[in-house]
């Protein structure tokens, strides 16, 4: 997590079918690092098994010391249904671009 840096806001480009319909591949969304996240949010998560991927999911439950996550996209996802709990890195709070707007 430090790799990010100290100030707390990024610009993500989604990259991948997997939060389709709420967010779809090359959108670009504001992230919160560091946000708690509650049930329903999206959010930007590695695995213990692929510490070098980073992935947008939506947050469904605290699953021991990490969150269960899934994608909206069911046939499209990669998810805690396969990898077990996700480690939270932040809180994706609006789309930037293509459709500007709050995420939900």
């Amino acid at each position: 997590m430090d790799s990010f840096g100290r100030w707390p806001w990024r610009r993500l480009l989604v990259r991948g079918p997997s939060m389709v319909p709420t967010l779809r591949d090359r959108d670009v969304v504001l992230l919160r690092l560091r946000a708690r996240p509650a049930p329903g949010a999206v959010v930007l998560v590695r695995w213990a098994q692929r510490p070098g991927q980073l992935s947008v999911k939506r947050a469904l439950r605290r699953d021991g010391d990490g969150w269960h996550v899934e994608g909206d996209n069911q046939f499209g996802s990669t998810d805690s249904r396969e990898l077990g709990p996700a480690e939270v890195l932040g809180v994706v709070r609006c789309r930037l671009w293509p459709r500007p707007g709050r995420i939900r």
